[in-house]
């Protein structure tokens, strides 16, 4: 397995990992045992950064984690874990609480969930104006001090709020959506984190698996997908003409699609780390198979001019999931 290092103060990971939302929550219904076994799978091949949430099925994905490594070495996972969302019974969101209390309850029932005495990495999941982002960031670096928590990460903050969070204490990674459709960080994000040493874990490299080859103009979404812009009405069917157009690179690579779209996000530079989020072995398997693929020149060219920056049709959340993102505070990102 290859490995990448996150920043300059983050740990070393495999240069691929797992997320593990789709296993609990909003993807539809997910095998259990299946969803362990590619757990399992991506260890055995050397994914060391497993992704999980407080959040993600109300604590369902955290222990399904747990009875995945229960027969594990802890040293083979470098757990990442995010914080902050709150649900109700019926699975709906209640905003995002960053109180320093908060985050010290969160912390401790994520540790007896997952049975384990530490985070590798732990970052709320949003940020909101009541609460600074200092204040936050103070608040994990006690719980670094306490050794509950070995670094502190990030997640869909602008380049503003990363500075200010750095000044407080050192970040390992920011975690945020990038991909062939997803390059609002390129302009002033992604600059930033590289000049303050902050590694970069993307997610939604496969967009939601919109651009992942296997979905099909005929196919409705029934899930969460069901409410974002890019799945629905013409602006689906415009997306799917992009990934017609990278099916042909990727056919003449010998490779798929989400191989391609993966090996796009590697190829961005060292400080990247793609997550991918299979449920499934075969899923897993295919993804991984992105490490081997090495993108010429002509490659990239290729696959920019058939996936020009801003060809994709529709934001990557609805316009009030959108209004939450300090990571989309400048206008017309995407």
């Amino acid at each position: 397995m290859q490995t990448r290092t996150l920043g300059s103060t983050g740990p070393t990971v495999s240069a691929l990992g797992l997320g593990l939302m789709g296993m609990s929550d909003l993807y539809g219904p997910a095998d259990e045992a299946e969803s362990i076994a590619t757990i399992h799978a991506a260890l055995d091949a050397g994914v060391t950064l497993l992704d999980t949430g407080d959040f993600y099925g109300m604590g369902h994905n955290e222990l399904l984690l747990r009875d995945a490594l229960r027969a594990r070495d802890r040293g083979e996972a470098l757990i990442s874990v995010k914080f902050g969302a709150l649900r109700d019974v019926d699975g709906g969101w209640n905003g995002v609480d960053l109180r320093p209390a908060a985050i010290k309850n969160f912390l401790a029932y994520t540790l007896r969930r997952l049975g384990t005495d530490h985070v590798d990495i732990y970052r709320p999941a949003r940020i909101t104006p009541e609460i600074p982002i200092e204040d936050v960031v103070g608040t994990l670096a006690e719980l670094v001090q306490a050794g509950h928590v070995r670094h502190i990460g990030l997640s869909e903050v602008g380049a503003e709020t990363l500075r200010r969070a750095v000044a407080v204490h050192p970040v390992a990674d920011l975690q945020i959506e990038y991909s062939l459709v997803a390059r609002g960080i390129e302009d002033e994000i992604l600059p930033a984190a590289r000049e303050l040493g902050v590694g970069i874990t993307a997610y939604g490299v496969l967009s939601r698996g919109l651009i992942s080859g296997h979905w099909s103009a005929d196919r409705a979404a029934t899930d969460f997908r069901a409410h974002l812009p890019r799945f629905t009405g013409d602006n689906l069917d415009r997306n799917l003409a992009l990934v017609d157009s990278l099916r042909r690179i990727a056919e003449q690579r010998g490779a798929t699609v989400a191989q391609v779209a993966i090996a796009w996000v590697l190829s961005r530079g060292a400080d990247i780390v793609p997550l991918v989020g299979a449920r499934r072995r075969d899923r897993l398997a295919e993804s991984l198979g992105a490490l081997d693929l090495r993108l010429t020149a002509e490659d990239l060219a290729a696959i920019e001019a058939a996936v020009p920056a801003d060809a994709v049709a529709g934001t990557r959340y609805d316009a009030f999931q959108m209004s939450l993102l300090d990571s989309e505070r400048g206008a017309g990102r995407r």
